[in-house]
């Protein structure tokens, strides 16, 4: 398929017609070196949204993976019939967060900055979607970031 680029100030217009044809003629733009054709600014804020994009997913996946290994070492009741989906869970975020890091390595130190924070939410989501009081889940999260992130950790029963 062969895409038409538009005239330059079609372009930064075709952004918000129609995004796909927009990719398909920013990609053919750059390709070809035509960078006076380029609408830099939305290009701009594509870029920036990618990488808020990969923030966003990583503080996602690590306050779910965060939240079922609590359920885990902390929900008796429903331990029993619950362990393989929490399991199958936390080992699948585990895998995504594991991916992304691997794609974007400068992405690593955001999980410790992150950590404190999806620990708290996903204490507050472990609280909200178990019925039980806050208080049965430790304030302090109860395993490192790595221990964590490792495929082989799961938290000790009580």
């Amino acid at each position: 398929m062969t895409t038409q680029i538009p005239e330059v100030n079609k372009n930064s217009t075709l952004y918000d017609r129609d995004y796909y044809l927009w990719l398909e003629t920013t990609v053919k733009l750059l390709r070809e070196h035509r960078f006076d054709k380029l609408d830099i600014n939305n290009l701009v804020e594509e870029l920036e949204g990618l990488a808020k994009a990969d923030r966003r997913e990583l503080r996602n996946r690590l306050t779910v993976l965060l939240e079922h290994l609590l359920k885990l070492g902390h929900w008796e009741e429903e331990r029993q019939s619950c362990t393989r989906g929490w399991k199958n869970t936390i080992r699948e975020q585990r895998r995504q967060i594991k991916l992304l890091v691997n794609d974007s390595p400068s992405l690593k130190p955001f999980l410790l900055e992150i950590f404190a924070e999806c620990y708290t939410n996903a204490r507050e989501d472990a609280g909200e979607k178990t019925g039980l009081p806050i208080e049965n889940f430790p304030e302090q999260c109860p395993f490192t970031l790595e221990e964590a992130l490792d495929l082989d950790y799961l938290p000790v029963f009580e």
